[in-house]
């Protein structure tokens, strides 16, 4: 199993369980994602992606997308595409 980094955390929605993740890579929905950092580690798949609220099934490098997470993450964790 091996993972390309495509991106990092900016921010975390606790109330919601969104984070908002700044692209450097591909992503698509149904694509499995590991996020990586001090206290967080967890791999889940896309069920959903937004970008400026609207519904989107694929982003690339220099997106920001809102991403519903399956646990907490956190500033600055690194966000990986597992294949």
């Amino acid at each position: 199993m091996s993972e390309e980094k495509i991106g990092e955390v900016d921010h975390y929605f606790t109330d919601i369980s969104v984070g908002i993740v700044a692209l450097e890579g591909e992503l698509e929905l149904g694509d499995k994602v590991h996020f990586k950092g001090a206290t967080t580690d967890f791999i889940q798949k896309v069920k959903s992606m937004e970008i400026d609220r609207e519904d989107v099934e694929e982003a690339g490098k220099g997106d920001v997308i809102g991403m519903k997470v399956d646990q907490r993450v956190r500033e600055e964790d690194e966000v990986f595409k597992v294949k």
